[in-house]
């Protein structure tokens, strides 16, 4: 059967208000060699998705363009060159953007097969945050079994994935978040101590003290701003500090005098570029992700899962800072 001459995909003409969104038919692009089309089953919705949308975020792609960066679904077909995949697997995605849609052309390389125990919605939402978690902790953190994790922003998508991997690897973990059902949800991916962060976001001072005033060995810190800076107050001798992003608007800036004092390192983590940049790292992160999952040691929380048509309604949803895990839209 050959693929629909149309499909329905969002679409972005211009960058700012994501309520502009339009859903349209659009035509399904021709297959280079390398590349497979999927019939999308489940894609997830991110906070730096509703960024690019925004004009915020470092990647603007040429307008119009449809956003959403990771999915799963069926091979409908594949290029001429692809080896590892035939119509009729399933599989989970990741992209630049293009995602929130019926189809998806996508080069094989940024595919693996479906986790044996996950259901499309569940592998929409694995990839993009446990790929993070993984490069972060692993590959450019190298947390060891017995050190602290502290990990911020605990109850997102990425926070949970780097709070369930930091236990797998025997860390012990400290999560902070800001209300007690976001800490619950940490607490049941494995933390072992919950800050709630008050009005102010005081964090360090706990942090001292569960750690009897030497601080955290690894702070996973998808937040900065305020965030940040505290960071640097509580961090070990010899500690790593991961930079993932700036959630909350402010990029700080780092005193190197504590950076020399303490020996610590600032590490910045973009994990698809890791893997651009280092095709065998990537490689084997993918491989190892695989394996966890296939296993059962890793799976997405899903705080919602929608109608392809809410799209909007989901980026909502993460302004206001209520999604604890992953919304992922359902095609089907």
């Amino acid at each position: 059967m050959n693929a629909p001459r149309l499909f329905r995909a969002y679409r972005c003409h211009r960058f700012g208000d994501y309520h502009a969104l339009t859903i349209e038919e659009v035509p399904v692009p021709a297959l280079a060699p390398n590349e497979i089309l999927l019939d999308v089953h489940a894609a997830a919705v991110a906070f730096h998705e509703m960024l690019m949308v925004q004009g915020l975020y470092q990647l603007k792609p040429p307008l119009p363009f449809t956003p959403g960066s990771e999915c799963s679904g069926v091979v409908r077909e594949v290029g001429a060159a692809v080896m590892c995949f035939k119509r009729g697997d399933r599989v989970i995605a990741a992209v630049r953007h293009g995602a929130h849609a019926e189809c998806l052309t996508v080069a094989e390389e940024y595919c693996l097969p479906l986790p044996r125990t996950f259901d499309d919605a569940q592998g929409a939402s694995f990839f993009t945050a446990y790929k993070t978690a993984y490069v972060a902790l692993v590959s450019r953190g190298a947390l060891a079994a017995g050190e602290t994790l502290l990990v911020h922003g605990a109850s997102g998508g990425v926070g949970l994935a780097a709070v369930e991997l930091g236990k797998h690897l025997g860390a012990r973990v400290i999560a902070t978040a800001s209300t007690d059902e976001k800490l619950a949800v940490t607490a049941a991916k494995g933390a072992d101590h919950l800050i709630k962060l008050d009005a102010n976001g005081e964090f360090r001072e706990q942090v001292k003290v569960l750690t009897d005033g030497r601080g955290a060995d690894v702070i996973f810190d998808p937040v900065g701003g305020d965030v940040f800076d505290q960071s640097m107050r509580c961090i070990a001798t010899f500690g790593r500090l991961l930079v993932i992003g700036f959630a909350a608007g402010r990029i700080p800036s780092a005193a190197v005098n504590h950076v020399l004092i303490k020996q610590v390192s600032i590490v910045g983590v973009r994990a698809g570029e890791y893997g651009r940049q280092n095709p065998a790292g990537g490689a084997q992160v993918n491989q190892a992700l695989l394996e966890l999952a296939n296993a059962g040691s890793l799976t997405p929380h899903l705080h919602a899962r929608l109608p392809f048509e809410q799209l909007v309604e989901a980026f909502d949803a993460i302004a206001a800072r209520q999604v604890i895990g992953r919304v992922v839209l359902n095609m089907k």
